[in-house]
Protein backbone atom coordinates (compact mmCIF):
# COMPACT_ATOMS: atom_id res chain seq x y z
CA UNK A 1 0.00 0.00 0.00
CA UNK A 2 1.13 3.37 -0.70
CA UNK A 3 2.00 5.80 1.88
CA UNK A 4 1.07 8.99 1.57
CA UNK A 5 3.45 12.00 0.54
CA UNK A 6 4.30 14.05 3.67
CA UNK A 7 5.13 17.34 3.01
CA UNK A 8 8.28 19.48 3.92
CA UNK A 9 7.15 21.96 6.92
CA UNK A 10 6.62 25.60 5.80
CA UNK A 11 9.28 28.33 6.23
CA UNK A 12 6.52 30.23 8.84
CA UNK A 13 6.09 27.20 10.86
CA UNK A 14 9.91 26.26 11.23
CA UNK A 15 10.12 30.33 12.09
CA UNK A 16 6.97 29.75 14.67
CA UNK A 17 8.86 26.66 16.02
CA UNK A 18 12.29 28.61 16.74
CA UNK A 19 10.39 31.12 17.80
CA UNK A 20 8.34 29.20 20.47
CA UNK A 21 11.68 27.37 21.19
CA UNK A 22 13.91 30.78 22.22
CA UNK A 23 10.85 32.19 24.43
CA UNK A 24 11.00 28.97 26.21
CA UNK A 25 14.83 29.06 26.43
CA UNK A 26 14.64 32.87 27.43
CA UNK A 27 11.66 32.17 30.52
CA UNK A 28 14.44 29.14 31.68
CA UNK A 29 17.18 31.38 31.84
CA UNK A 30 15.65 34.37 33.46
CA UNK A 31 13.74 32.02 36.00
CA UNK A 32 17.12 30.55 36.77
CA UNK A 33 18.94 34.02 37.10
CA UNK A 34 16.04 35.32 39.04
CA UNK A 35 16.52 32.94 41.58
CA UNK A 36 20.08 33.49 41.89
CA UNK A 37 19.61 37.54 42.38
CA UNK A 38 16.64 36.90 44.69
CA UNK A 39 18.78 37.06 47.71
CA UNK A 40 20.94 39.77 47.14
CA UNK A 41 17.69 41.69 45.79
CA UNK A 42 15.58 40.83 49.33
CA UNK A 43 18.63 42.30 51.21
CA UNK A 44 18.74 45.23 49.49
CA UNK A 45 14.85 45.68 49.35
CA UNK A 46 14.96 44.96 53.45
CA UNK A 47 17.50 47.89 53.94
CA UNK A 48 15.80 50.22 51.69
CA UNK A 49 12.40 49.97 53.04
CA UNK A 50 13.08 48.95 56.66
CA UNK A 51 11.16 45.72 55.47
CA UNK A 52 10.49 43.38 58.49
CA UNK A 53 12.13 45.46 61.15
CA UNK A 54 15.81 45.68 59.00
CA UNK A 55 17.79 48.78 60.20
CA UNK A 56 19.40 51.26 58.08
CA UNK A 57 23.34 51.57 57.77
CA UNK A 58 24.62 55.19 57.85
CA UNK A 59 28.02 56.46 57.73
CA UNK A 60 27.33 59.70 59.91
CA UNK A 61 25.54 61.54 62.61
CA UNK A 62 22.68 63.50 61.27
CA UNK A 63 22.74 67.17 61.68
CA UNK A 64 20.17 67.98 64.20
CA UNK A 65 18.68 66.71 67.07
CA UNK A 66 15.22 67.02 68.00
CA UNK A 67 13.80 67.06 71.90
CA UNK A 68 11.55 63.90 71.06
CA UNK A 69 12.51 61.08 73.43
CA UNK A 70 11.84 57.24 72.41
CA UNK A 71 13.28 54.52 75.07
CA UNK A 72 15.21 52.09 73.05
CA UNK A 73 15.25 48.25 74.53
CA UNK A 74 18.11 45.88 74.00
CA UNK A 75 17.54 42.05 73.44
CA UNK A 76 19.88 39.64 73.37
CA UNK A 77 19.22 35.80 72.26
CA UNK A 78 21.67 33.08 71.68
CA UNK A 79 20.29 29.87 68.86
CA UNK A 80 20.88 26.37 69.87
CA UNK A 81 24.24 24.84 68.99
CA UNK A 82 26.21 28.46 70.15
CA UNK A 83 27.26 27.77 73.74
CA UNK A 84 27.78 31.41 74.25
CA UNK A 85 26.39 33.90 77.21
CA UNK A 86 25.26 37.26 75.52
CA UNK A 87 23.84 39.97 76.77
CA UNK A 88 23.74 44.04 76.65
CA UNK A 89 25.13 46.52 79.02
CA UNK A 90 22.32 47.92 80.09
CA UNK A 91 18.26 46.68 79.18
CA UNK A 92 17.51 50.49 78.19
CA UNK A 93 18.26 53.51 77.04
CA UNK A 94 16.38 57.04 76.77
CA UNK A 95 17.46 58.83 73.49
CA UNK A 96 16.34 61.96 71.41
CA UNK A 97 15.50 61.74 67.48
CA UNK A 98 19.05 62.73 66.24
CA UNK A 99 21.48 61.63 69.20
CA UNK A 100 24.38 58.97 68.54
CA UNK A 101 24.52 56.72 71.50
CA UNK A 102 27.17 54.23 72.06
CA UNK A 103 26.16 50.61 74.23
CA UNK A 104 28.23 47.58 74.41
CA UNK A 105 26.89 43.68 74.40
CA UNK A 106 29.13 41.41 75.99
CA UNK A 107 29.28 37.79 74.99
CA UNK A 108 31.23 34.85 76.74
CA UNK A 109 32.70 31.74 75.12
CA UNK A 110 31.51 28.65 77.54
CA UNK A 111 32.94 26.08 75.53
CA UNK A 112 36.53 24.39 75.96
CA UNK A 113 36.96 24.70 72.12
CA UNK A 114 37.32 27.96 69.73
CA UNK A 115 33.51 29.05 68.53
CA UNK A 116 32.18 31.35 66.01
CA UNK A 117 29.12 33.13 65.38
CA UNK A 118 27.01 36.01 63.65
CA UNK A 119 24.15 38.06 64.74
CA UNK A 120 21.24 38.79 63.03
CA UNK A 121 19.26 41.60 64.18
CA UNK A 122 16.36 43.50 63.80
CA UNK A 123 13.50 46.42 65.52
CA UNK A 124 10.10 45.96 66.88
CA UNK A 125 7.80 47.84 65.85
CA UNK A 126 9.24 46.79 62.49
CA UNK A 127 7.94 50.13 60.75
CA UNK A 128 10.79 51.90 62.89
CA UNK A 129 13.53 49.93 60.67
CA UNK A 130 13.65 52.60 58.16
CA UNK A 131 14.24 55.35 60.84
CA UNK A 132 16.83 52.77 63.02
CA UNK A 133 20.08 53.58 61.82
CA UNK A 134 23.67 51.75 62.44
CA UNK A 135 26.83 53.62 62.32
CA UNK A 136 28.79 50.78 63.67
CA UNK A 137 27.82 47.14 64.61
CA UNK A 138 29.29 44.33 65.15
CA UNK A 139 26.45 42.23 63.65
CA UNK A 140 28.06 43.04 60.40
CA UNK A 141 30.89 40.79 60.72
CA UNK A 142 31.29 37.13 62.02
CA UNK A 143 32.99 36.76 65.94
CA UNK A 144 35.47 34.18 66.94
CA UNK A 145 35.78 33.35 70.20
CA UNK A 146 38.48 31.11 71.79
CA UNK A 147 37.66 28.90 75.13
CA UNK A 148 36.44 31.07 77.60
CA UNK A 149 36.57 34.75 75.99
CA UNK A 150 34.95 37.64 76.73
CA UNK A 151 34.53 40.39 74.44
CA UNK A 152 32.54 43.41 74.72
CA UNK A 153 30.56 44.70 71.38
CA UNK A 154 29.83 48.14 70.64
CA UNK A 155 26.71 49.53 68.46
CA UNK A 156 26.23 53.18 67.59
CA UNK A 157 23.12 54.23 66.01
CA UNK A 158 20.77 57.27 65.99
CA UNK A 159 16.79 57.11 65.76
CA UNK A 160 16.36 59.48 62.45
CA UNK A 161 14.56 62.53 63.24
CA UNK A 162 12.80 62.09 60.16
CA UNK A 163 10.55 59.48 62.57
CA UNK A 164 9.02 62.88 63.83
CA UNK A 165 7.21 63.53 60.39
CA UNK A 166 6.23 60.31 60.06
CA UNK A 167 2.55 60.57 61.31
CA UNK A 168 2.31 56.63 62.11
CA UNK A 169 4.95 56.70 64.46
CA UNK A 170 3.19 59.45 66.95
CA UNK A 171 2.46 56.80 69.42
CA UNK A 172 6.31 54.95 69.35
CA UNK A 173 7.25 55.64 72.52
CA UNK A 174 9.93 52.53 72.51
CA UNK A 175 11.71 50.93 69.96
CA UNK A 176 12.82 47.55 70.97
CA UNK A 177 16.54 46.48 69.18
CA UNK A 178 16.92 42.54 69.27
CA UNK A 179 19.67 40.45 68.29
CA UNK A 180 20.03 36.99 68.17
CA UNK A 181 24.00 35.11 67.25
CA UNK A 182 23.73 31.97 65.36
CA UNK A 183 26.62 29.60 65.12
CA UNK A 184 28.89 29.88 62.29
CA UNK A 185 31.32 27.78 60.43
CA UNK A 186 34.95 29.50 61.35
CA UNK A 187 36.77 31.20 58.21
CA UNK A 188 39.84 28.83 57.32
CA UNK A 189 42.92 30.26 58.33
CA UNK A 190 45.07 31.14 55.35
CA UNK A 191 48.48 29.03 54.63
CA UNK A 192 51.75 30.11 55.01
CA UNK A 193 53.95 30.08 51.58
CA UNK A 194 55.36 27.08 50.72
CA UNK A 195 52.14 25.63 52.16
CA UNK A 196 54.31 24.70 55.66
CA UNK A 197 53.58 26.21 59.20
CA UNK A 198 55.86 29.24 60.44
CA UNK A 199 57.83 28.59 62.71
CA UNK A 200 58.10 29.75 66.25
CA UNK A 201 61.34 31.69 66.15
CA UNK A 202 62.86 33.40 69.40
Amino acid sequence: MQQPHRRPPSKSASRRDFVIAFACGGLVATMVGASFAAVPFYNWFCRTTGYGGTTQRAEAAPKHITDRVITVYFDSNVAAGLPWQFQPERRTIDVKLGQVVTIYYKVINEAARVTTGQAAYNVNPTTTGIYFEKINCFCFTQQTLKPGETRDMAVVFYVDPKLAADSEQDGTKMITLSYTFYPAKAPEQPVAAGGAPSGGGG
